[in-house]
């Protein structure tokens, strides 16, 4: 019994001891830590900040695109032969049913001619031929040969007119020719492109859009577009036509633009950035891009606010007299971007000081003071690429 009293008491003793190291380890220490920190002077960092502020916007969807022309054909020949002459300039504007290329067709000249001759003979044998049927010297037979004979020089005849209207490549469309790949002398195969013609005006913009806005596009709608070629100078245009079809691999659809180009500057094949308006301009607050943390747990931004005065006693204010502010981290839902600002959708109202410059140095609650001078240049607008 007294043995087994002492194991109680000492192990009462060392369960005391543990217990209490313990308590000390991770309550009283911690507590005692706390109060010393927060009887310190908080460090001040220095921010940049901007207000928020109202703008209209009109609702757009943003795509890539490239243009293309309404018509274009390569300028080829449909059988081959030595160049014989070259209507047009490099660059040069042509008319509908010019003469572009005229290929050497001096052989079938010679065979229209002698063709002609023949059906000429062909007319004359047929005539004599009814003649003598109707006063019953000749047979139906011979009237019929004859027919035949003439038909055949007939043919043969349009046959000659054919090829050689495939010797003489006329413009289609009225258009835009291109850089020439043949010189006079040259010869040229079936289907070898001598030149390029495009239709410039209007220009076609083609360009994808995911599924999930289809419902949104319609024949007709508005959109704008800027190219690299010309920067700052915005293009209208409307919705021409959309793709009967989603494609199964990217999951969007394919949608045609149609813009005015009487200057034809936009050329084929230029590389375009696509707004489609989509509803009515309405009132949104904005901030710079710079001001938003995002994340994928959430987009946040940092509210400055006047610094509360403190509870246990003056906090240190700064040596150089600086106002002080605090800062409080909010969550943000982030809507379209425009160039270089974003529209809050919630959490934010108009004429709310945000951090705009220092976001990652900061927690909720500290103590900031302002220093615009500091802010950093703004970022260039984003250029989507393909």
């Amino acid at each position: 019994m007294r043995r087994a009293f002492a194991f109680l008491v000492v192990f009462l003793l060392f369960a005391g001891a543990v217990g209490g190291l313990g308590y000390f380890q991770f309550v009283f220490k911690p507590a005692m830590i706390k109060g010393i920190i927060s009887k310190m002077p908080q460090p001040v960092q220095t921010v940049s900040v901007v207000e928020s502020r109202t703008e209209t916007w009109a609702p757009s969807v943003p795509a890539i695109g490239t243009l293309r022309a309404v018509a274009g054909v390569d300028i080829a020949p449909q059988v081959g032969g030595v160049i014989k002459s070259l209507s047009f300039d490099r660059g040069q504007d042509v008319e509908k049913g010019s003469l572009l290329v005229q290929l050497d067709d001096a052989v079938e000249q010679a065979d229209l001619r002698s063709n002609l001759a023949t059906l000429k003979n062909a007319d004359v044998t047929l005539e004599r031929q009814k003649n003598l049927i109707t006063g019953g010297n000749t047979a139906k037979a011979t009237v019929d040969q004859a027919q035949a004979g003439r038909d055949t020089a007939a043919a043969a005849v349009e046959r000659s007119k054919a090829l050689i209207a495939q010797k003489a490549i006329i413009a289609p469309f009225s258009g835009r020719v291109g850089l020439r790949k043949g010189d006079i002398g040259q010869y040229v195969a079936p289907g070898v492109s001598v030149a390029n013609l495009q239709q410039l005006d209007p220009i076609y913009v083609d360009f994808p859009l995911p599924e999930q806005n289809l419902a949104a596009m319609k024949v007709g709608a508005a959109l704008e577009f800027m190219v690299d070629a010309f920067p700052g100078k915005v293009f209208k245009g409307s919705i021409r036509a959309i793709d009967a079809r989603v494609s199964s691999d990217t999951r969007n659809v394919l949608v045609r633009g149609e813009a005015p180009n009487p200057d034809k500057t936009l050329l084929p094949g230029m590389f375009a950035n696509v707004s489609i308006s989509i509803g009515e301009p309405r009132q949104v607050v904005t901030i710079p891009r710079t001001g938003v943390s995002f994340s994928l747990y959430g987009d946040t931004i940092f509210i400055v606010k006047p610094e509360p005065p403190p509870a246990g006693g003056a906090q240190a204010a700064p040596a150089n007299g600086d106002q002080i502010f605090t800062v409080e981290r909010r969550v943000a839902k982030v809507g379209d971007a425009r160039e270089d600002r974003v529209a809050i959708l919630d959490g934010l109202a108009a004429g709310e000081k945000i951090v705009s410059e220092g976001q990652l140095k900061l927690q909720p609650g500290m103590r900031v003071r302002i220093d615009n001078a500091a802010a950093l240049p703004a970022a260039p607008s984003p250029r989507p690429r393909e």
